[in-house]
C-alpha cells in the first residue's frame, strides 16, 4: 500500500472524497499555456530533461511544486471556508497549508531506502525493468520533502510496514471532529466516528493532506 491506496483507507475511515493533485495538473496544462505556466509544463516542453542527473530532475521537481502551491492552497482554503472536508494526495503536495492545530492535517510518506524503490517500480512496471534513476530521483526529492515537513511541525511516517500504514496514517493524523477514542468506524484497530446529537455521524471540518513517495508494489 502506498499514498494511494492510504488517501482510499482515509477517504472510507472518514467519509470524505479524494483529490487527486494530478487532476489539479491535468486541469491547469489543459488550461494554460507553457509561457503562462512555464513550470507546470516543463517535463511536456521538455521531456529529456527526465533523463538529467538526478539532482537537476529534483530540482525541477521542487520549482514544479513550488509553482503549483497556489493552486494546491486555493483548493484547500475553498474546502475549509466551505466546511467540506477532503482528503488531498499528490507528489506536489507540500506542507505549507497544515499547521499544528490548525483546520489543515497532513502526513507525508517517505521511503528513504533506495533499493526498495527500485523493486517497487519494478513490481509495479515489470516491463519498463530497473528504474534506478527514477528510484534515486524519488529518494531526494522525498527526503528534501520530509525535511521540509519535519521544520513545519509536519509528520513523517515510513510506508513500511506496508500492512498497517493506513492505521498507522489515521493514528497520526488523530480523530475526526465528532469521532470518539473507542469507536470503530473502518473495522480496523484505532478510532471511529461518533454519532452526533442529530443522530447522523459526524466527519472533521479539514482538509487532510497526504504526499507519499514511492509507495509499496500494490498501491
Amino acid at each position: 500500500m502506498g499514498k494511494t491506496g492510504v488517501g482510499r483507507a482515509l477517504a472510507r475511515r472518514y467519509d470524505v472524497p479524494v483529490v487527486e493533485v494530478d487532476d489539479i495538473v491535468e486541469a491547469l496544462l489543459a488550461v494554460t499555456l507553457p509561457e503562462h505556466l512555464p513550470e507546470v509544463h516543463f517535463w511536456r516542453t521538455h521531456p529529456e530533461a527526465a533523463g538529467q542527473a538526478p539532482e537537476s530532475v529534483v530540482e525541477r521537481q521542487i520549482a514544479i511544486a513550488e509553482a503549483l502551491a497556489p493552486a494546491i492552497e486555493a483548493v484547500v482554503a475553498n474546502h475549509v471556508g466551505t466546511d467540506t472536508p477532503v482528503i488531498l494526495e499528490g507528489d506536489y503536495v507540500l506542507p505549507g497549508p497544515a499547521t499544528p492545530g490548525g483546520p489543515v492535517r497532513a502526513v507525508f510518506l517517505h521511503e528513504d531506502d533506495e533499493a526498495q524503490v527500485t523493486a517497487n517500480y519494478l513490481s509495479r512496471e515489470p516491463d519498463a525493468g530497473p528504474q534506478r534513476h527514477r528510484a534515486r530521483v524519488s529518494v531526494l526529492y522525498g527526503r528534501w520533502l520530509a525535511a521540509r515537513a519535519r521544520a513545519a511541525g509536519v509528520p513523517v511516517v515510513a510506508p513500511r510496514p506496508w500492512g498497517n500504514l493506513a492505521y498507522r496514517v489515521a493514528e497520526v493524523l488523530g480523530p475526526a471532529r465528532g469521532e470518539a477514542a473507542g469507536r470503530r468506524h473502518d473495522g480496523g484497530p484505532g478510532r471511529g466516528r461518533a454519532a452526533g446529537d442529530d443522530g447522523e455521524a459526524k466527519t472533521e471540518h479539514e482538509v487532510r493532506s497526504l504526499h507519499g513517495e514511492a509507495g509499496s508494489p500494490a498501491t
